[in-house]
């Protein structure tokens, strides 16, 4: 680890060196890397970076806005926090290829159209970066990351609201999102049920790497098209769909449909107990969270935190209290009509609102 961050200084110390004392030739190329997604959830949604190449000053240079530290003290607080520093980092491409490459992960390259000017500022730009309060910044899902980092320093360099989303705009964030996590059904669940109101909303933030390449590829300065070449650098392995069971909403479905048989009234007060406790966890999170899209959680209206307080409730109290429970849930169901995850809440309204039925029945005895 020491002799990696050794490695890393140097290259910082390399660049930033090199950048004072260099202007770029005429054959500097300033391009985008769009990559590919992985396997692991911080990858699903793939990669921004900047390269900067000029064979005259033997320079070629990626700039990656997506960098974090595992090693961060309180690392997981911190990002449900939402208060966790992203940084940006220097490499060589050879180093920054050589990952992709073995991870066969897709990278697209545009090369941008700039002029000399244009191009020597954002190399500046990005140098200044690194040893700067700009080197850190602190990571939004939606408002801030990788890819609106890029958007934002080219947008500076042409002095204007250049590159802007050409992708479907109609759609909400939560849509837009849902397709990503095909191939990850654990994933796309807790993701659906952490992620408030926010993500409802319209996506008309461009915040994803392939919507940046799309915006990228239909921009223009004064009629002429920003990109002038586009190649692929890396053809990726299509992600294949592989179906496991226990990997899908059947299990699911079948774990809760197991509870339900059994007819237990502690199995059904432990099941709704747990449920409460997530409901509490979603309704304080958004308190505590700076993530926007945490917010107004109208999961929490089916993992309700009422629920917790079953074990202490008797006769009238616990009678009405799951009669409050239900016009929640009716609420939920109300709600959640229009949503893309509707289906996949399913298996758990259908077991919440057994289990509150045959409790309220045995509590009528």
């Amino acid at each position: 680890m020491i002799k990696k961050l050794l490695f890393l200084a140097f290259i910082f110390i390399s660049v930033t060196s090199f950048a004072q004392n260099i202007n770029l030739s005429e054959n500097a190329k300033v391009s985008i890397f769009t990559c590919g997604r992985g396997d692991e959830l911080y990858t699903t949604f793939g990669h921004t970076a900047i390269r900067i190449k000029d064979e005259t000053n033997n320079l070629d240079v990626v700039y990656n806005y997506g960098a974090f530290d595992f090693n961060t003290d309180n690392f997981y607080l911190k990002f449900v926090k939402g208060d966790l520093q992203y940084f940006i980092n220097a490499t060589s491409f050879d180093d920054f290829i050589y990952e992709y490459q073995m991870e066969k992960r897709e990278v697209i390259e545009q090369t941008l159209n700039f002029s000399i000017t244009q191009k020597q500022q954002i190399f500046e730009l990005l140098n200044a970066s690194l040893f700067s309060e700009e080197r850190s910044y602190t990571y939004k899902f939606i408002d801030r990351n990788c890819t609106t980092m890029v958007v934002e320093k080219i947008n500076k360099i042409v002095g204007k609201e250049l590159i802007k989303k050409v992708d479907d705009t109609s759609i909400s964030y939560r849509q837009l999102l849902y397709p990503y996590f095909a191939n990850h059904f654990y994933y796309k669940l807790g993701i659906n049920i952490i992620f408030g109101s926010k993500t409802d909303n319209k996506a008309i933030k461009l915040f994803l790497p392939s919507e940046l390449m799309h915006s990228l590829d239909k921009a223009k300065i004064n009629g002429i098209p920003l990109i002038n070449k586009k190649e692929t650098l890396i053809q990726g392995n299509d992600i294949i769909s592989k179906f496991y069971f226990v990997d899908s909403i059947y299990f699911i479905a079948l774990l809760l449909f197991v509870l339900t048989v059994t007819n237990n009234k502690k199995v059904f007060k432990t099941y709704l107990f747990i449920a409460g406790l997530l409901g509490l966890f979603l309704s304080l999170v958004g308190l505590y969270s700076l993530h926007k899209e945490l917010l107004w959680n109208y999961n929490a209206l089916l993992f309700n935190p009422l629920f917790l307080l079953f074990p202490f409730l008797k006769g009238q109290w616990f009678r009405k209290t799951i009669k409050i429970c239900f016009v929640l849930i009716g609420i939920y169901l109300i709600v959640l009509l229009t949503k893309p995850h509707i289906l996949l809440m399913v298996p758990f309204i259908i077991t919440t609102v057994y289990m509150l039925w045959k409790l309220q029945k045995l509590e009528n005895k």
